[in-house]
């Protein structure tokens, strides 16, 4: 299970506070992003590793947890590899979240997480943080790894009513 917790908060003074994933959750991103690029085609891990920069090593063991979590799909022989396991507006981010790292959840205040705390049978918010948790699945579940692989551009910066400098030369 992956708990984000205050210990996955990370912030130094004057910063924001960011909750963390784990570095192969966001190579696991990464790969299905390529792959959605190219959804009709099967690709092997190298071919991964080598479009998207990611180690060989790593490209395997992510897609054969992405293939445990019914993310991808692998295919033997010759013209085998890997493919997306359903059309990647059906693939969400919860759902890569999960494969790679257990249920989400942002305490250990889980439903039924009995266990997990030590002080769960004196704890005033037991079951409220169910709201924030539940939320977090929410939004992660609305978004899809096609909504991932579009490039996002950034803003055009506004044009100002100057006018543009001539070009004759200075006498």
């Amino acid at each position: 299970m992956v708990l984000i917790a205050a210990s996955a908060i990370r912030r130094r003074p004057g910063e924001d506070a960011v909750i963390k994933l784990s570095r192969l959750t966001d190579y696991a991103v990464v790969l299905l992003a390529e792959m959605a690029r190219q959804p009709a085609q099967t690709v092997s891990a190298p071919e991964l590793g080598e479009a998207t920069g990611v180690p060989q090593a790593t490209v395997a063991k992510v897609l054969k947890l992405l293939q445990r979590g019914g993310c991808v799909a692998s295919q033997r022989g010759a013209a085998g590899g890997y493919a997306l396991a359903r059309p990647a507006a059906e693939i969400t981010v919860a759902e890569i979240i999960a494969a790679m790292e257990g249920p989400i959840a942002l305490t250990a205040c889980l439903e039924g997480g009995d266990g997990l705390c030590s002080v769960q049978s004196l704890c005033g918010m037991r079951g409220n943080w169910d709201k924030i948790n539940s939320a977090i699945k929410t939004a992660l579940s609305q978004l899809t790894l096609a909504d991932m692989a579009t490039p996002r551009l950034p803003p055009a910066l506004p044009r100002t009513a100057a006018p543009a400098p001539s070009l004759s030369p200075v006498e």
